[in-house]
């Protein structure tokens, strides 16, 4: 009995391994595109931001943004991101908007993370998304 209970195991785990891997693909495909989409209205909301206001705005609404998000850290991070960009690309500069920003470096130095780290905590906003997006505002700065 003991031994039909662990050959029904393993065959019906067996079973769901197949229908799984059988569903990955499809799975990847609409997870891919739910991000395009995704990704386009995001670009679609940065650049309407943009459009009306200056790059001090787009900072400050993309951290707001984050702060108040709900969905997965990464999704968050990744969206306020894309907004962040599209809206600083076509923003009304602001004065002083780049001052006491630190030059960018592809690996961030001691003083370009403790501008963000203390950027964030400033803003009284938790997370790593938080320090990315102040890294995109240096980046952008020191284009």
């Amino acid at each position: 009995m003991r031994r039909k209970i662990v050959l029904f195991s393993l065959v019906f785990l067996v079973a769901i391994g197949l229908i799984a891997w059988q569903q990955s693909p499809q799975w990847l495909e609409s997870f891919n595109e739910t991000r395009a989409e995704e990704a386009k209205q995001y670009r679609a909301k940065g650049l309407a931001l943009g459009d009306v206001s200056d790059q001090e705005t787009c900072v400050t609404r993309a951290l707001s943004d984050y702060a108040s998000c709900t969905d997965s850290t990464y999704a968050c991070t990744v969206n306020q991101g894309i907004q962040l960009k599209a809206c600083l690309e076509v923003a009304q500069p602001s004065e002083n908007f780049c001052a006491d920003v630190p030059e960018f470096n592809e690996k961030a130095t001691e003083e370009e993370k403790n501008w963000a780290r203390y950027g964030c905590w400033d803003a009284d906003i938790a997370g790593e998304g938080c320090r990315l997006l102040l890294r995109q505002k240096q980046q952008f700065c020191s284009q």
